[in-house]
């Protein structure tokens, strides 16, 4: 007779079978219910919904919402798929967020479908999906599938949103007016439609954004058709909506927000002190401080560390070779003290009048890679870590911010050096350098620990002091980052950082 274990091992062979292509979520007729029933109790699987399940990581613990969020969009496109095969698409609005570089796991998503039932499905952690029964189904043409997700292709979506998405979503629209190659993108679905108040709203947009031959075509094209256009600005005053250099939806998503963020900061941020006159003096203090740094940063992480073992790793009598080489905690502090030595090192060059951003181009991913040597080294982790940019989706536990894929990272990096090299500020290039980079989550690992690296070498860069943040205050600092990535508010960070900046 088979032990446990091995029956075990038998569900998981079936499991990973169907993970071969990536695949997180199931449709529980795809296992038997055997296979099934072990999977959910030995914590490999997760229930969704009813008839739906998802795969986990067994250390998972009671209440983290990552797997769920991780798997949110494709748990829309296989129950979608399933339910409706190719006849449904997602809400205009949605299909805009997404083509505007938004894939944070909203609260309810609304899809549309000939044969949905206007029902509501309740979701895990407070999400929905409804689905609003449409016989308009949409040409073809208009439509367009990504990773499984049908929806409107960017052009029409604009055609499809109301009015009041440009006011309460500007980074999105304007990332989506600076997508739109050409005016006959958006002609074709205005014209089928005889649409002549969509038109005048976006030809005002375009003329808004500073393209106003696009604008000119669509009053030309529809005034020949016959409708009497009259434009109408859908943005807000004061909004900044210039078109964007073309770029993947993540990088123009980046410096669209950027530039809506940085006012908000300057508001909530003291002013720069300026670089100091007593160089050695602050960096003494920064050589002063990194036992607090290193305690709190790896702690926020979830490293077990001490401050004992910290004083040990730098003071050298720490063992990497010995008793130490198979402490996780300890290779971590190890591979911190590297890295915090040669940011440490970068801010004494920017306190000489190096430019902070330049370096922090050239620097960061030799930060990062002193920060996992050690763990490399020992065989922790694989040497990959050293490679540099990730290569596979990651997520940020408890976030319903989904990171862009890794297809984007190198642009949107690119990006967001781009955007610290023109900032005038140092309180802007320190709050949003930090968000950006969370934002981005470049690396497999390790994206906090150098988002804070990343923010006090800005903040010297204006004479403000090494900034700490605590791990007791961790729940409110990850909140905060949320808001700004998931709500598209910088205030609780802006707000977080100076106080701390500030004591």
């Amino acid at each position: 007779m088979a032990t446990a274990r091995e029956r075990l091992a038998s569900s998981l062979e079936i499991l990973e079978e169907l993970q071969r292509d990536g695949r997180r979520v199931f449709h529980t007729t795809e296992l038997t219910r055997v296979h099934r029933d072990r999977l959910l109790a030995n914590g490999f699987l997760q229930r969704a919904t009813p008839g739906w399940v998802i795969s986990i990581n067994p250390s998972v613990r009671p209440g983290d919402s990552t797997p769920w969020y991780s798997a949110f969009w494709e748990f829309c496109a296989s129950y979608c798929g399933r339910r409706f095969g190719k006849r449904w698409w997602l809400s205009a609005e949605q299909s805009a967020l997404l083509h505007g570089g938004n894939t944070a796991v909203p609260e309810q998503v609304v899809i549309h479908a000939p044969e949905a039932a206007n029902n509501r499905l309740e979701l895990p952690f407070g999400t929905s999906l409804f689905d609003v029964r449409d016989p308009r189904e949409p040409p073809a043409t208009n439509v367009e599938e990504r990773d499984g997700l049908r929806m409107f292709a960017a052009g029409v979506a604009l055609t499809r949103v109301s009015a009041a998405f440009f006011r309460s979503r500007p980074a999105e629209a304007r990332v989506l007016l600076s997508r739109v190659r050409d005016a006959s993108e958006v002609l074709a679905p205005l014209l089928d439609g005889g649409r002549s108040v969509v038109a005048g709203r976006l030809a005002a947009a375009f003329r808004r954004s500073q393209r106003p031959v696009v604008a000119d075509e669509i009053i030309r094209a529809m005034r020949a058709a016959g409708h009497v256009v009259r434009e109408t600005d859908p943005f807000a005053p004061g909004t900044e909506v210039s078109v964007l250099p073309m770029a993947n939806p993540t990088a123009l998503r980046l410096r669209a927000l950027w530039e809506r963020f940085r006012v908000p900061v300057l508001d909530l941020f003291p002013p720069a002190p300026g670089l100091p006159r007593d160089r050695e003096r602050f960096l003494a203090r920064v050589d002063d401080i990194f036992r607090t740094d290193a305690y709190h940063s790896l702690s926020i992480e979830g490293y077990q560390v001490s401050p004992e073992l910290i004083d040990r790793v730098r003071s050298g009598e720490w063992d990497p070779e010995g008793t130490d080489r198979d402490h996780r905690d300890a290779l971590a502090a190890f591979g911190y003290w590297r890295a915090f030595r040669r940011v440490r090192d970068g801010v004494a060059r920017v306190l000489a009048g190096q430019a902070a951003a330049g370096l922090a181009r050239d620097e960061h991913q030799e930060w990062h890679r002193e920060l996992f040597a050690p763990t490399v080294t020992a065989g922790i982790v694989p040497p990959r870590e050293l490679a540099g940019y990730r290569s596979q989706p990651v997520y940020i536990r408890g976030s319903r911010h989904v990171p862009p894929r890794a297809g984007a990272v190198v642009d949107a990096m690119e990006a967001l050096f781009d955007l610290l090299e023109r900032e005038p500020e140092p309180a802007v290039r320190a709050v949003l350098g930090h968000w950006a980079l969370g934002y981005v989550h470049p690396w497999p690992d390790g994206n906090g620990r150098m988002a804070r690296f990343l923010m006090n070498l800005m903040l010297a860069s204006g004479g403000y002091p090494w900034t700490v943040i605590r791990v007791g205050h961790r729940a409110e600092y990850m909140a905060a980052l949320d808001a700004a990535s998931s709500g598209q508010r910088i205030e609780p960070f802006a707000g977080f950082l100076a106080h701390r900046v500030g004591r």
